[in-house]
């Protein structure tokens, strides 16, 4: 049974997880076609509502969208009638009125996407809300790891898969995600942080420490944080300062860095990743062009798959098969 909604991992569940996993698979074989779109959603319209910039995951969703043949609407604050005072749920339903089956949304706010399901019969995706939730960002995440560990298949465990996330995980919607999609597929999940960075209630079954060396050559996947500038102003540091939570930037790097000589510590499997934008000479101090187990591009690439494969699993009628629309060529 599909979901109505994808607004948190914890919420999704694992069955929704693994079923999304295994619906990637036939959404990258989609992609390397020569002409990689299907008429999965024909008919069906989709509204991305992103009231906090973003790159990544709007150019993913919109991607994704078009490549099932969904017609797609993009919502632009700076020229909406939000700069009139607009209130959210207004909009929601204004926009919803002109025929929408899924909003993508992304918000400043917790909770505002569980808010906007009260507001409208469409699908809602959770395209990251304040510190709180990114699953689609930890879904790729997960695809891609399974990926690079030859997890694949039904069933798909990250049994014995030490994982560390490294950097903000206080404001960090990203962190979180990743450790409820990680714990869920039954990873070991590390997180690395000084302790002014870590949230003041930490998830359960996690380790946590403030010594990256004295994990760095036990793991596999080493996942690499930037340091929330815009959310912690919001919570009341000097904008664009990092108040007292850390002494310096230099001594931050110096301690949870990826750095030259952390590079050459990880093991020869050992994965690196990063949900972007990265801070170069913050968080990584070395080219990852340059690093074997380097995922960064491909967690970028596996983002439009994985979405495909959430809008199909929300959107597509009972009787739409995926493995049917693979095999035949698309008369989008």
């Amino acid at each position: 049974m599909t979901a109505r909604h994808l607004l948190s991992i914890a919420e999704f569940g694992a069955a929704g997880v693994q079923r999304v996993l295994d619906l990637t698979d036939h959404m990258v074989a989609v992609n390397q076609r020569p002409n990689p779109k299907v008429p999965a959603l024909r008919g069906r319209t989709v509204c991305n509502l992103f009231f906090e910039d973003s790159t990544r995951t709007r150019l993913s969703f919109e991607t994704a969208a078009k490549r099932l043949s969904a017609d797609v609407m993009t919502f632009s604050v700076g020229s909406s009638s939000v700069n009139k005072g607009e209130s959210l749920r207004d909009t929601i339903e204004t926009v919803a009125a002109m025929g929408v089956d899924a909003f993508v949304i992304r918000h400043r706010s917790s909770g505002a996407p569980w808010q906007v399901t009260r507001w409208t019969e469409a699908s809602i995706i959770n395209g990251g809300d304040g510190w709180h939730a990114h699953p689609t960002q930890a879904l790729l995440d997960a695809y891609t790891v399974r990926g690079a560990l030859g997890r694949g298949g039904a069933g798909t465990t990250f049994d014995g898969v030490r994982v560390a996330i490294v950097g903000d995980i206080k404001h960090s919607r990203v962190a979180r995600s990743n450790v409820e999609v990680f714990c869920a597929l039954g990873a070991d999940v590390t997180l690395v942080a000084p302790r002014t960075l870590l949230p003041p209630e930490l998830p359960t079954g996690v380790e946590v420490t403030s010594d990256l060396d004295a994990v760095i050559d036990e793991i596999d996947v080493l996942y690499l944080l930037r340091m929330q500038n815009e959310r912690i102003s919001d919570a009341g540091a000097p904008k664009g300062a990092m108040g007292t939570l850390v002494p310096t930037i230099r001594e931050y790097s110096a301690r949870f860095a990826l750095t030259p000589e952390r590079a050459r510590r990880l093991g020869e499997h050992a994965l690196v990743m990063h949900p972007g934008p990265m801070n170069r000479g913050v968080e990584i101090q070395v080219d990852p062009a340059e690093l074997p187990g380097a995922l960064i591009t491909r967690q970028v690439a596996n983002g439009v798959a994985v979405r495909m494969a959430v809008l199909f699993d929300l959107l597509a009628g009972p009787t739409t098969t995926m493995t049917g629309l693979v095999s035949e060529e698309a008369t989008a």
